[in-house]
C-alpha cells in the first residue's frame, strides 16, 4: 500500500478550523490545537444555547402574559385555565404578542377568560 503523506488535506483541514477560531483571545485564534479545543467548546455551546434560547423565549412570553393578566385582574394561572376552559386554543408566543400590541384584544380574551371560570365554578 503506498504511504500517504496528506500534505494539502491536512493543510486544508487546519486552514478551516482556524478560519472558525478567528477572533478567539490570543493563542486560541492561532495554535492549532487551542484553536480546535476553543472551537470545540464553542460548539458545545452553541448546541446548548439553541435549546435555551426556547426556554427563555417561553418564560419572556409568560412573563408578558402574566403583566397583561395582572392588569385585567387575574393572575396568570388563572386567565390560562380559563382560556383553556373557554376552547381558546392560542399559544404563548400569540398571546404575548397581543399583549403587548393589542390590549383590547387581550382584554376581551381576558373576559372570556373569567365568564368561562365563572360559568364552571
Amino acid at each position: 500500500m503506498p504511504r500517504v503523506k496528506r500534505g494539502t488535506k491536512r493543510r486544508a483541514k487546519r486552514k478551516k478550523l482556524l478560519e472558525r477560531a478567528s477572533g478567539y483571545y490570543l493563542t486560541k485564534s492561532k495554535l492549532y490545537r487551542s484553536a480546535k479545543e476553543a472551537v470545540d467548546r464553542g460548539l458545545k455551546f452553541a448546541f446548548s444555547g439553541r435549546r435555551q434560547k426556547k426556554r427563555h423565549f417561553r418564560s419572556l412570553w409568560i412573563v408578558r402574559i402574566g403583566a397583561a393578566a395582572k392588569l385585567n385582574g387575574m393572575s396568570y394561572s388563572q386567565f390560562i385555565n380559563g382560556l383553556k376552559k373557554a376552547g381558546v386554543e392560542l399559544d404563548r408566543k400569540i398571546l404575548s404578542d397581543l399583549a403587548v400590541n393589542d390590549a383590547a384584544a387581550f382584554k376581551s380574551l381576558a373576559e372570556q377568560a373569567k365568564a368561562s371560570l365563572s360559568g364552571a365554578a
